[in-house]
């Protein structure tokens, strides 16, 4: 398989990597961080760069670009830990194009591609447990549309959004509707999260709905997984930039009258972390290489990513705060931050457990030395 990136892909790397470095530095993150975790001015950076469209057709206004170059973006972002929520543009993105009908795509589609808009996913419920088929929340026709009411939680940039994805229960089923935030019923309440970007509580309250589709758990499902490869690839630029500080400390930290970089264990706790992101990185390419694929063989190749994924994450983190010693875990040293990113991104879309025991639930027929 040809894994080599094509050059439109490769300049769309270099584009971001640029903006990343030279605009969006960690003195800036900081700032961004403290006045609550979200700027508008960087996400318009970010839409003038033209990524919005990468998942939306030209015909919608987009690039169609697909997966693999939302992918490529998504690392360098991780790369900065860039704090403004762009992988929830491009589940909009996939999941508006491939499920909405054609006047939602004429009204929310080209905003999408343009940064005008901001849709976010408002899925999770607290009795849930990253189970994407309980859902609480309740729909009802009302006049010409429909109505929402439910709870939502831990919605990226709830506060900031400017429409929602809420999947709700019509007639015993879940569907999914676009819910605005303006609309009359709509309350979200915000706050920082951990890794320092934005969150909110949502409440819907009678709020007006528009219907993307009835067949809202299959479009929920897609949705969730275009966001598991996406944090994937993000998750790889965290620890890709993880590994390269741990070894610029330890180049320069000193014990013994040496620097602890000459030191053989030490070099060889390097060497494993190495070898976790790259463990990691093939397989969110896997993931990426997979988002097109039958729901089924989809929704497994997901979950396998997403265990890879998690388990490197965990090694990675912990082993760069222990080299770094005490300084890792500070705030005012960069590697914090990069620890907390990848903290957050362990749990996003379903933790490391969770995915184990969706990867043994789907492998049932095919596992065992009789299979």
């Amino acid at each position: 398989m040809d894994f080599n990136f094509t050059d439109d892909q490769e300049q769309l790397r270099d584009a971001v990597r640029k903006w990343v470095d030279k605009g969006y530095d960690f003195e800036r993150r900081r700032k961004i961080e403290a006045a609550g975790g979200f700027s508008r001015e960087a996400w318009d950076e970010i839409a003038e760069l033209g990524l919005g469209g990468l998942y939306i057709s030209e015909d919608d206004g987009g690039l169609g670009m697909g997966p693999v170059a939302g992918m490529v973006v998504m690392e360098e972002l991780g790369r900065g830990i860039v704090l403004e929520p762009f992988a929830q543009t491009l589940i909009a993105g996939g999941v508006l194009g491939g499920y909405a009908s054609a006047d939602v795509k004429d009204n929310w589609l080209p905003r999408i591609a343009g940064g005008q808009a901001i849709v976010v996913l408002a899925y999770q419920e607290r009795k849930a447990r990253y189970r994407l088929d309980v859902c609480e929340a309740k729909a009802a026709k009302s006049g010409d549309g429909y109505t929402v009411n439910g709870t939502k939680s831990l919605v990226a940039a709830g506060d900031e959004a400017d429409a929602f994805l809420v999947p709700a229960q019509l007639d015993g089923k879940i569907a999914l509707f676009l819910v605005e935030r303006s609309a009359s019923g709509v309350e979200a309440r915000g706050y920082g999260t951990q890794a320092g970007d934005r969150a909110a509580e949502v409440v819907f309250d009678k709020a007006a709905a528009t219907l993307v589709t009835v067949d809202g758990l299959t479009a929920l499902e897609h949705a969730v997984d275009i966001g598991i490869a996406a944090i994937c690839a993000e998750a790889v630029g965290v620890m890709d930039k993880t590994v390269a500080l741990t070894v610029d400390y330890m180049n320069q930290r000193k014990q013994f009258g040496v620097t602890i970089s000459t030191f053989q264990a030490l070099r060889h706790r390097i060497a494993d972390m190495k070898m976790q992101l790259e463990l990691a990185r093939s397989m969110s390419y896997y993931a990426s290489l997979k988002l097109n694929a039958p729901a089924e063989e989809r929704r497994q190749a997901m979950a396998r990513a997403k265990y890879q994924l998690g388990t490197s994450m965990r090694y990675v983190a912990a082993n760069s705060v222990q080299l770094h010693g005490g300084i890792g875990v500070t705030d005012e040293y960069i590697a914090s931050h990069y620890f907390r990113k990848l903290t957050q991104l362990e749990m996003t879309f379903g933790d490391t457990l969770h995915h184990l025991g969706e990867v043994s639930t789907r492998m049932q027929d095919t596992a065992g030395v009789f299979a």
